[in-house]
């Protein structure tokens, strides 16, 4: 055993991976009737927020800082509060990230580890209840 740590991102496959789960991710967000509301609070055109999902995720996951060398603190929940995520926007993303992360990390465990802070950072985003 060499005791050499990696990261999720080498791990999953570095750059190649992370670029594919994430135009997956918006594939899905456009495709699926059931991640409609979702979709409607993103632009029409979605070039510019797969390349900054890239950049996030390409740091969280242990690559290169990316987004924090271009914007600072990514304050994620500040930056998308101009969006009414509610429930189901949170879940529809949680459907497509699930999706997205099935159909291109193909370690099980690997996406175990990966997949609880996704859905903690969800919840986090959430910026409104349901009107009853």
């Amino acid at each position: 055993m060499s005791g050499e740590t990696i990261t999720l991102y080498e791990a999953i496959g570095g750059d190649q991976t992370i670029r594919a789960l994430v135009r997956r991710f918006y594939q899905l967000m456009d495709e699926l009737p059931e991640a409609r509301n979702c979709r409607a609070i993103h632009p029409a055109d979605l070039s510019g927020s797969e390349h900054k999902l890239y950049e996030y995720l390409t740091g969280y996951l242990g690559g290169p800082p990316i987004y924090i060398e271009k914007y600072g603190h990514p304050r994620l929940r500040s930056r998308h509060f101009g969006a009414a995520i509610g429930v189901a926007e949170r879940d529809e993303w949680l459907l497509c990230f699930s999706r997205a992360l099935t159909d291109t990390v193909t370690n099980p465990k690997l996406r175990e580890i990966i997949w609880p802070p996704i859905e903690r950072l969800a919840y986090h985003m959430q910026n409104r209840e349901e009107q009853a």
